[in-house]
């Protein structure tokens, strides 16, 4: 018999706690082991019980959810699945609880907060049991920054210099990707060639995400918007909700942005991106294949191969989780497999060696 995932639930909130319990204890592979009104009551049923993962609502009383996740992550780490608000300060509080470790998210509606949560219930599930299989790492930093204080960059990389502006660098992530993206990033030169960013991510928080990106990077880094011209120096992160891909007009290359149906359940969906880049980009592109859950852009990220693009993925040993570049491998799509600390300086790498000018479009 499989031994069920023991969940506990943080959240100040009775109506959130009965339905969070319910909907884990409808799953014959779950189970609801506690529910916990604030962090301090949930600070000893976490020790008392020893769960599996935790679901954390973002804003809680007596201790934020915030200060909660950093101390748990330095002292006891664990997979944590953040619920967030569907507002502007969730979105932000959300993305510092990725970047202190939390595994995923759970956007909650600000009204009809109880129909709402029924309806994401397959989404909750499927994100424990994700977060349940993920590799956690106990964080050494401090808590959190001085207020208004940015992180300091890394040490900038030498410039890239004239390179072929028909060079375009394509990421698809998911579960665990929204760091691993910064990471590769805030590595990256401010010359380097336009990047097209396919995360996994709802409605409402990509705006937010790309901002944060923005403020960290030598690049610029933006929401995509329909229509716009994919230029070197940037980036362009897929709207939450919307499918992003890349396609042609005269000299420039442009960023399409659609609504659509899911494609391998997913929008935006990596699949969609990677294919454009396969028709429109061909030996042009870099495919980089970062942690997530699944085999969303795998098929695709093989025909980019085929069209004769550089590809590589991340290793297991750095991801969160390794499906998707663990998917994108078994397809025979990627030319190397490398950590990810070792991504951007082999990008930068392989640019300078072989990109030094323009190559004919496929």
């Amino acid at each position: 018999m499989t031994t069920k995932t023991r969940v506990v639930v943080v959240d100040d909130s009775a109506l959130v706690r009965g339905l969070l319990a319910e909907i884990i204890d409808r799953q014959p592979d779950m189970c609801c082991i506690g529910a916990a009104a604030d962090p301090l009551v949930a600070r000893e049923m976490i020790r008392n019980l020893n769960p599996d993962v935790i679901t954390l609502d973002v804003e809680m009383p007596r201790m934020d959810g915030i200060d909660f996740l950093s101390r748990l992550m330095r002292l006891r780490p664990m997979p944590v699945v953040m619920v967030s608000t569907l507002t502007e300060r969730g979105a932000d509080v959300t993305l510092k609880a990725l970047e202190l470790g939390a595994v995923d998210f759970v956007a909650k509606p600000k009204i009809g907060v109880a129909d709402g949560l029924r309806q994401l219930g397959a989404d909750i599930t499927e994100k424990i049991r994700t977060a349940a299989r993920a590799r956690v790492h106990r964080l050494a930093t401090p808590a959190a920054p001085v207020a208004g204080q940015t992180p300091a960059r890394p040490a900038a990389p030498a410039s890239l210099g004239r390179l072929s502006t028909e060079k375009l660098i394509f990421i698809g992530a998911s579960t665990g990707g929204t760091e691993a993206t910064r990471e590769v990033l805030v590595n990256l030169p401010a010359d380097c060639p336009g990047v097209m960013i396919t995360q996994h991510m709802p409605p409402g928080f990509t705006k937010s995400y790309a901002a944060r990106l923005d403020s960290l990077c030598r690049i610029r880094v933006a929401e995509a918007t329909d229509g716009e011209r994919i230029l070197p120096g940037h980036a362009y992160i897929a709207p939450g909700g919307m499918h992003m891909s890349v396609e042609r007009s005269g000299a420039n290359y442009i960023a399409r942005v659609q609504d659509g149906e899911p494609v391998n359940r997913h929008k935006p969906s990596v699949e969609v991106l990677f294919n454009s880049a396969a028709r429109v980009v061909g030996r042009n592109a870099l495919g980089v294949m970062l942690t997530g859950m699944g085999a969303d852009g795998a098929k695709a990220m093989r025909t980019m191969r085929d069209a004769g693009s550089w590809n590589v993925a991340q290793d297991e040993n750095s991801c969160v989780v390794f499906g998707m570049p663990r998917e994108a491998i078994a397809h025979g799509a990627v030319n190397e497999v490398l950590p990810l600390n070792q991504i951007a300086p082999r990008l930068i790498d392989w640019l300078r060696t072989n990109a030094g000018a323009v190559t004919s479009r496929v």
